[in-house]
């Protein structure tokens, strides 16, 4: 599987190139590379270049169908960019398989249909490249960190308008991220013109670049998988492994209840997640901790110490120990319920997410993005502090900026709690999103017409008099 090696041998890189894009006679080899990589159901391609006059340094690459986990990935960077500038673009897709370099790719001979040609075009311009077509999802989810930590900068979002009005310093590490977007719809026009709007949207950032003669190393992947292969179909699994299947599904559907605490007896935070994940950034490398396990469930009941409540205010305080190799740990949620005029009603908001360890505090930030009504609770798919981030360090100087938080399938109410059960979930996805938008623009353009057409119908005069083939013919006087 030498296609799929990374080198900076120009000549290699060259065979490698042509492999993903261009070179019919290695198709095979490509889709060895392909099928090897359908293997998990969390896998996305990532590659890496430097700007003309820099190479990247060689690294052995994986073997074929091995995935990336986010320690290697971390590793691959590190001794990939280490002789490179330290000016970063980062193109973050929301989806990206190599399914989709195979068919939008130009890779059976028809070079002109494919959508990847400033890709391709700055590739060849590199003197070496890094290639790994099976880098896993939490990986790829990372890479802004892990690439942050390589330069210690502050990651940077914009778009090529706005790099265009900047005038960056050679000499000053910068990482800069440009978000694209996916269409993942059953349109295959649409998902390549988006995937062809991306490209173009690269080619425009390295000419800027190249404009303002800044040198620089890119790396183009994605935050999830656009296609998921199953590895076996249940048709051919045995009955025991059927058994076991069931067995495992029935598991999980079991829910397990949300975390109380009562302030004289009687109920007034709730609060329930799929995941409590806490990560810190030491050694070179992320440990991570899912506090979820000492959290939710039978017999598992975390000290609440510390936690209040009135109708003002709510503090939950969730005391662990040992975690991350810390006596003391805890997680502390602090709500404030206010009235606006503008809406005129009570909100809740969540306004710090604060990790207390052996005396010492990291404080993040969350009311810009988590709040709702205060008779209602919140309720979010995610919320992180690196992935879209809710949640954002108190200060440049904050011990925050050295963890990350992750929280899945979201849930909490601090006020206004009846029971055992939350109030009405005020979800963190707005109600008019874009596709509901266009649905409804469309079916609007679509009523128009049709009460045009009706109109235009009705109008529609029949003649009162009519030719008889066997009498003589109707005279029209010139006065009617």
């Amino acid at each position: 599987m030498a296609g799929c090696d990374v080198t900076a041998s120009a000549a290699l890189k060259m065979a490698a190139v042509r492999t993903f894009f261009r070179n019919s006679g290695m198709i095979l080899l490509f889709f060895q590379c392909v099928f090897a990589a359908a293997k998990s159901d969390e896998q996305v391609p990532l590659v890496a270049w430097a700007s003309d006059g820099f190479a990247l340094s060689p690294v052995n690459a994986p073997l074929a169908g091995h995935t990336v986990s986010v320690d290697e990935l971390e590793s691959y960077l590190n001794t990939a960019l280490s002789t490179t500038p330290h000016n970063l673009l980062l193109f973050l897709q929301d989806k990206l398989s190599v399914d989709d370099i195979t068919i939008y790719g130009g890779v059976f001979g028809n070079k002109q249909d494919s959508v990847f040609q400033n890709l391709e075009a700055a590739l060849l311009s590199s003197s070496s490249s890094l290639w790994l077509p099976s880098v896993s999802s939490s990986a790829t989810a990372l890479v802004s960190s892990l690439l942050q930590n390589q330069i210690d900068a502050a990651p940077l979002y914009m778009n090529p308008d706005t790099l265009a009005q900047l005038r960056l310093n050679a000499s000053v590490a910068a990482l800069l991220v440009f978000r694209l977007p996916y269409s993942g719809g059953a349109d295959m026009m649409s998902t390549k013109e988006v995937l062809s709007g991306n490209d173009e949207v690269i080619g425009q950032v390295l000419s800027i670049m190249k404009a303002q003669s800044v040198p620089y190393t890119a790396v183009f992947t994605a935050l999830w998988p656009s296609r998921v292969i199953e590895e076996a179909s249940p048709a051919v699994h045995s009955v025991w492994s059927r058994s076991l299947l069931q067995s495992r599904r029935e598991e999980a559907t079991v829910t397990k209840p949300p975390l109380e605490f009562k302030e004289k007896g009687s109920t007034c935070i709730l609060l329930w997640a799929e995941k409590l994940v806490v990560s810190q950034y030491r050694s070179g490398k992320w440990e991570r901790h899912d506090l979820a396990p000492k959290t939710f469930g039978e017999g598992v009941a975390p000290s609440l110490s510390g936690s209040s409540c009135n109708e003002t205010h709510s503090r939950l305080v969730l005391n662990y120990e040992d975690i991350l190799n810390y006596r003391s740990f805890k997680l502390v949620f602090v709500m404030n319920r206010r009235y606006y005029k503008v809406s005129a009603r009570h909100w809740f908001t969540m306004d710090l997410v604060q990790l207390d360890y052996d005396g010492k505090y990291a404080t993040f930030n969350a009311s810009r993005y988590i709040y709702a009504p205060a008779e209602y609770s919140y309720r979010c798919e995610s919320v992180s502090s690196s992935r879209y981030p809710q949640l954002s360090p108190h200060s440049d100087k904050d011990n925050a900026n050295d963890w990350q938080i992750s929280f899945d399938d979201f849930q909490i109410q601090g006020f206004n709690v009846a029971g055992k059960d939350f109030s009405y979930g005020s979800d963190c996805a707005s109600f008019f999103t874009p596709g509901i938008w266009m649905g409804l623009v469309t079916s609007l353009l679509m009523v128009l017409v049709l009460t045009y057409g009706l109109h235009m119908i009705m109008q529609l005069r029949t003649m009162d008099r009519f030719d008889d083939p066997k009498g003589p013919a109707i005279s029209v006087p010139q006065t009617e």
